[in-house]
């Protein structure tokens, strides 16, 4: 996602293992209103550290106290606990993108209720009544984009296109599948065969891949709906002898993805913009701790990315140290 990040993925296990000693909801000391949290949805990954470091950037120029916190894997029995310490903790606000749109709710709905300001980043929960903001990208947007992005590089050719995703109840990537299946719809020459889940593992990715390739001879395209099944998809076409025959489209730029676009593995990558994701929930919640007004829903900067326009886009290339 680095001397930086072996110590987030350190603390991350850390606090899984001793859990913050109590129960959720048990808020301990006295707290620090100006302190922020940030707790991503995994360490080391390279959105989210960019995103970390629009967060420390604004928060730090405003004179918070910052602390990250990340679960070693996208996983909610993981992302528990550190919410659990650093609810004992009592800052003032937390960011966090939850790894699960429903098993986060009540770990969520403790530190709204210790009175901690809670602003999602990146994924959100079903419940809206918790978080006092949600910025993101428009993530069903996004998939539209991939998907009319594909038909583009595929041009009028015939053949089959899958979609790879994470893990079910991960809002941004239900989003992004949702969004290329409706576009995908559009263009009859383009056959889709369906969603398969990776439990975002770049190795099930490579070989869900393969599998598919087996079943369907004439795929001619692969929608990969965040940065490790993009990382997997591209080994598997390159495993499988496809690279470039079939028109890989990721979600995300990380630096390893950007390198397999500029050496052709991926055709096209659809980038977000975590670092302003980060500062924009700093934003939001100074604005709810000092009793401003607070925009409820924002959405961030989309785009896609192919050889021939990346370098001019270069901005929106992922970080992997602040």
């Amino acid at each position: 996602m680095s001397t930086r990040t072996v110590a987030l993925v350190s603390a991350a296990l850390l606090l899984t293992a001793c859990g913050g000693g109590g129960q959720i909801g048990d808020t301990g000391g006295t707290g620090d209103a100006k302190k922020m949290v940030l707790i991503p949805g995994v360490a080391a990954e390279p959105f989210y550290i960019s995103m970390e470091c629009g967060f420390r950037e604004a928060a730090s120029a405003a004179g918070y106290a910052v602390d990250v916190q990340a679960p070693a894997k996208f996983d909610a029995t993981q992302q528990t606990p550190i919410v659990t310490g650093v609810l004992a903790d009592k800052p003032g606000a937390v960011l966090i993108a939850p790894t699960d749109d429903k098993a986060m709710a009540g770990p969520m709905r403790q530190l709204k209720d210790a009175g901690i300001k809670v602003v999602e980043v990146d994924t959100k929960l079903e419940d809206t009544s918790i978080a006092s903001s949600t910025i993101s990208s428009d993530n069903e947007q996004g998939g539209r984009l991939a998907a009319r992005t594909l038909a583009e590089l595929v041009g009028g050719k015939a053949g089959s296109v899958l979609v790879l995703d994470t893990k079910a109840g991960t809002s941004t990537t239900d989003a992004r599948a949702a969004g290329f299946e409706e576009e995908i719809g559009k263009h009859p020459n383009l056959r889709y065969v369906g969603r398969q889940y990776t439990d975002n593992e770049p190795d099930q990715a490579a070989s869900k891949v393969t599998a598919t390739l087996s079943a369907n001879p004439d795929l001619i395209g692969v929608f990969a709906t965040n940065l490790n099944t993009g990382e997997g998809a591209a080994t598997g076409l390159r495993n499988a002898g496809r690279t470039g025959a079939v028109n890989l489209v990721g979600f995300d730029a990380s630096p390893k993805q950007v390198e397999d676009l500029r050496g052709g593995a991926v055709q096209a990558l659809i980038a977000q913009d975590p670092a302003t994701i980060g500062r924009t929930g700093v934003e939001q919640a100074i604005a709810a701790l000092e009793g401003e007004p607070v925009r409820r829903d924002v959405e961030t900067d989309l785009v896609a990315l192919t050889k021939a326009d990346m370098e001019a886009n270069s901005k929106y290339f992922y970080k992997q140290r602040c």
